[in-house]
């Protein structure tokens, strides 16, 4: 005689515990899919997300849900590096960048209409999977709903003897220039001509105008570096590259973070019943930082399923193991040799059209194209990282 089903006193359908970029990505997807109509959502907020904390910038061919909040767009953009620089023209694609207040705001005004999203401020610090559901518990409250997704911060109890652990991590200026100093059609991707110091670093810059923009030093490293030491480079960059003094510009605005970029396994889910999401689902891209498309897209897999099911899908996110391979091998080379990360880039960037580079850097390229991409950089550095997979253990970087 078969077991009888659990029966399960739920509160919510659906749990999202944190308000980040991924809570409220997943929430707004799921306020946009009419066939949810009937679901009840609660949402778990650990702080008030009332502040511009950060901005994302991301690539785009298509139309996404965020359109009317992206802040300012650009068709083409520049790549710089000793030897080689080129101003790419992005064909379908829009470079664009979206203040992370105007995206609280714009998902709070959303949710804050729909009778069947509840907002609580505060935090979980157990969510437990039952045979037929979650229980969450916590300074929120306790709750109890069909399926949690949690993106609160990953625990990672770091591996160094398996594992990679890199950080990009940058401080960012936005300045006001008292004569044209920027291309307002142009992003400057990446400008790899400064020194290296045996690390990966650029210079990135989002012009909002001929007169204003976000200048960002960027590092691909192990540890980040004191403030001043990137206030610095900024300078540097605002002096020497384009020609300013000291009394021709103003800082109006200053960013800075540090993003995970690790192959230290990340679940993309908890349970049969919890879901992963964000950082703590493995979103933001090993070899790159970048999180904002793939969280939509996972967001977009998860309500289809949704709706399409009743439950998520047995797959979260869809990734492809050769994917999570190109990362690690990169990741690998940054680790043991960091200043040849660009040459690499400066091979992507001279040897395929930037289409190919994003649908590669999307996981988003057949058989066909990974190879193309494989074949278009030097291949010395990649053997010596897949030497060091399958033996197991990270590269050092040698004295």
């Amino acid at each position: 005689m078969p077991a009888p089903t659990p029966v399960f006193d739920y509160d919510y359908d659906y749990l999202i515990v944190g308000g980040g970029a991924a809570g409220l990505s997943l929430a707004y997807h799921i306020s946009q899919e009419p066939r949810l109509a009937g679901k009840t959502v609660l949402l778990i907020e650990p702080e008030a997300k009332d502040q511009n904390d950060r901005t994302w910038s991301f690539w785009t061919a298509e139309p996404h849900l965020f359109e009317a909040v992206v802040a300012h767009q650009w068709h083409r953009l520049a790549f710089r590096s000793p030897g080689f620089a080129r101003v790419l023209d992005l064909g379908p694609y829009r470079y664009q960048t979206i203040r992370a207040l105007d995206f609280y705001q714009f998902v709070h005004r959303a949710l804050a209409a729909d009778p069947r999203f509840t907002r609580r401020r505060g935090t979980v610090e157990e969510l437990a999977d039952t045979p037929a559901g979650v229980r969450a518990r916590g300074s929120a409250g306790t709750f109890a709903a069909r399926y949690a997704f949690d993106s609160r911060p990953p625990a990672v109890v770091p591996n160094p003897a398996r594992h990679r652990y890199l950080l990009q991590h940058f401080v960012g200026w936005e300045v006001e220039t008292d004569a044209d100093a920027f291309d307002p059609a142009v992003v400057e991707f990446m400008d790899f001509r400064g020194p290296q110091h045996r690390e990966a670093r650029f210079v990135y810059v989002l012009p909002f105008g001929p007169r204003r923009a976000l200048v960002e030093y960027t590092l691909f490293s192990g540890q980040p570096l004191p403030k001043a030491e990137y206030e610095g480079y900024i300078v540097d960059y605002l002096h020497n590259t384009l020609g300013l003094a000291a009394g021709q510009y103003r800082v109006v605005a200053e960013e800075a973070g540090a993003i995970p970029m690790t192959d230290h396994p990340l679940p993309d889910r908890a349970g049969a019943h919890v879901v992963n999401l964000g950082t703590r689902g493995g979103r933001a891209k090993p070899s790159t930082g970048y999180a904002f498309r793939r969280i939509q897209a996972h967001s977009a897999r998860l309500v289809g399923a949704l709706a399409a099911t009743g439950r998520p899908p047995a797959d979260p996110t869809g990734d492809r193991w050769q994917f999570r391979l190109f990362d690690t091998l990169l990741l690998d080379i940054m680790q043991r040799r960091g200043e040849t990360t660009r040459d690499i880039f400066r091979q992507l960037f001279s040897r395929n059209p930037v289409g190919r580079i994003f649908r590669f850097l999307d996981e988003q390229t057949s058989w066909a194209d990974n190879l193309r991409v494989m074949r278009s950089v030097a291949p010395g550095p990649f053997l010596r990282s897949i030497g060091q997979v399958l033996r197991g253990r990270p590269g050092r970087r040698k004295a």
